[in-house]
């Protein structure tokens, strides 16, 4: 009974599958196509034989495109996360750098430690080269900020 049912079903939806189309140019000059022949007899009958459809992708295809899609998003939120920390790293560095130069051109006197670890006051020429030497940090550490 179900196979009797299945080719009645067959049967019926086969001459659906296929189509006639027309063709036939306009008043206006324009080629004109259709499935319903055109108002005036001046027309041509294309047979249109049903083509292989593009066959639709399988699971295995859906999956793979799937994962590669969620692959690529979780490598772009990886860079945006790398590329945030690395902006928040050079904005410390930045900030310690001008801290430093901030401190160094205030004034009063400074320290440094020699080898045997005593405190040793900073020299006015000393002081003048760690302010060069600030003003560099803060111009490499800043750039393009």
């Amino acid at each position: 009974m179900k196979r009797f049912a299945l080719a009645a079903l067959v049967i019926l939806v086969a001459p659906l599958a296929s189509a006639q189309l027309y063709k036939w140019v306009d008043k206006d000059g324009k080629v004109q196509y259709s499935d319903q022949p055109p108002p005036a007899g001046a027309s041509k009958q294309i047979n249109v034989a049903p083509g292989p459809a593009t066959p639709a992708p399988s699971a295995r295809e859906k999956d793979k495109a799937l994962e590669k899609a969620r692959v690529e998003s979780r490598e772009s939120a990886k860079k945006a996360e790398d590329l945030a920390r690395n902006t928040k790293q050079r904005q410390d560095e930045c900030d310690q750098a001008r801290s430093y130069l901030k401190g160094i051109e205030a004034g009063g006197r400074f320290v440094t430690f020699d080898a045997k670890g005593e405190r040793v006051f900073m020299e006015q020429d000393q002081i003048d080269a760690a302010k060069a030497k600030g003003r560099q940090n803060v111009e490499e550490a800043c750039k393009g900020l």
